[in-house]
């Protein structure tokens, strides 16, 4: 048994963790990108997922050899958001997730850290009754660089008040994985996203999961033991 010193705070990631918005998210994107005449697969946004808005458009369109003036970037994001929004419906939690939240609740501090916009997760955490599980919530509105950058997990500890090191991640894709060790925190991966197992461990994360299900892992390495 690995011993490790119980977590102060556990910071979610959204997209492809809590949520499947894979759908939603894809759909955004090619309907912008297909109006805006760039042509990308799903998988090339798929792969993406987690990045942030701006930097996902930006590589579509460098994919497709096309211009990108701010402006017209910050035009295509705000349109993607909106189509977003409208989208709820087809967005649900993973099996697991109400159960570990709950049982984390009062125990940690509880944030949520995620490159989608605010407008996308004040719609989305009320619809689907989880908002009260979160004393912080940090969208990309809120930061400057995208994941792998550290800069969301540091602004939820920030607001949080607790020291990285005291901070377990819990992350389904490679750039989230490479920006919680980038921040100095503890990182459990979930293979419910778009990365698989094998893809995720290459990052070192320090715990694999296959789902949320698997509660009593995720708590006893939160907690202390694993």
């Amino acid at each position: 048994m690995i011993v490790v010193e119980m977590a102060e705070a556990v910071i979610f990631d959204w997209d492809g963790t809590l949520a499947d918005t894979k759908k939603a998210v894809v759909q955004s994107f090619q309907k912008v990108l297909g109006e805006a005449g760039c042509r990308v697969s799903d998988e090339f946004i798929e792969r993406r997922i987690g990045i942030g808005t701006k930097k996902t458009f930006i590589e579509a369109f460098r994919e497709c050899h096309m211009r990108l003036d701010v402006s017209t970037l910050e035009r295509l994001a705000q349109e993607k958001v909106r189509i977003q929004v409208g989208l709820v419906d087809i967005v649900n939690l993973f099996d697991g997730v109400t159960e570990l939240l709950e049982a984390l609740q009062g125990r940690v501090m509880i944030a949520l850290a995620t490159m989608s916009g605010r407008k996308v997760v004040d719609k989305l955490l009320p619809e689907r009754r989880v908002e009260g599980y979160f004393d912080v919530v940090v969208t990309a509105d809120e930061v400057v660089n995208p994941k792998p950058d550290p800069e969301v997990f540091l602004v939820s500890a920030s607001k949080l008040g607790v020291k990285p090191e005291d901070c377990v991640v819990v992350e389904d894709s490679v750039f989230g994985v490479r920006a919680a060790k980038a921040a100095g925190m503890m990182c459990i991966a979930v293979s419910s996203g778009v990365y698989g197992r094998e893809e995720l461990e290459e990052e070192k994360p320090d715990l694999t999961i296959g789902s949320l299900v698997e509660k009593d892992r995720v708590l006893s390495f939160i907690f202390g033991s694993v």
